[in-house]
């Protein structure tokens, strides 16, 4: 009798261990299971799918920091593009200027104030001049925000005699604002100053 009840008992602790081994096994997979699905789940999140021309292609979502250098650069190249970029049309002007200032603070539009005062846009339409900016290089800083950054960018002023070229270094900071349709990369560029703006060549002749 004493052997049968000792035969039960170990067959009671074998059965408890299977027991706790296989409660143990059910919750590791049922806590594996789930924390699949929440990365499945926000892998599915990351995808966005853009329509193009009717057809619906698939982008992937990234971290800002990913592409922080990227917009912040573009953002930088597209004000000064904006703000430099002229016509001997008022109408023009304005719209490009307006654009320029809606990613850039007060600083863009004092020296805006400041060339419209002395009569720049004017002289602009009345000698029918075309101004063209294209960006050579910018130096980002991004270990502190607000971002500190330099560009070095060439311009040409062209008329119908004549074509000068300039050479243009200005300076700043971006400071992380809320993206919208007319800014975005989500940037505010501040603390903008021109530190050169010289001409590099006499003009040169385009006739004949």
């Amino acid at each position: 009798m004493f052997e049968q009840l000792k035969n039960i008992d170990t067959a009671f602790r074998h059965i408890k261990r299977f027991s706790l081994f296989l409660i143990v096994a059910c919750v590791l997979i049922s806590g594996l299971s789930i924390y699949m699905g929440f990365e499945m789940a926000r892998s599915q999140q990351q995808k966005l799918y853009v329509l193009a021309n009717g057809k619906v292609l698939e982008a992937v979502a990234g971290e800002r920091r990913d592409n922080l250098a990227v917009e912040a650069r573009d953002h930088i190249q597209t004000f000064h593009h904006w703000f430099f970029t002229l016509d001997p049309d008022d109408k023009v002007i304005r719209a490009n200027i307006a654009k320029a200032l809606n990613l850039a603070d007060e600083s863009a539009k004092k020296a805006y104030g400041n060339l419209k005062e002395q009569g720049y846009y004017n002289n602009i339409i009345s000698a029918n001049i075309s101004q063209h900016i294209v960006v050579d290089s910018i130096q980002l800083d991004l270990d502190s925000h607000p971002y500190r950054f330099r560009c070095y960018a060439s311009q040409e002023l062209i008329r119908a005699s004549a074509t000068v070229k300039r050479k243009l270094v200005t300076q700043g900071e971006l400071r992380n604002v809320g993206r919208s349709d007319n800014n975005p990369h989500g940037f505010l560029v501040q603390r903008w100053e021109t530190l050169l703006n010289q001409d590099v060549s006499a003009p040169n002749s385009e006739g004949p």
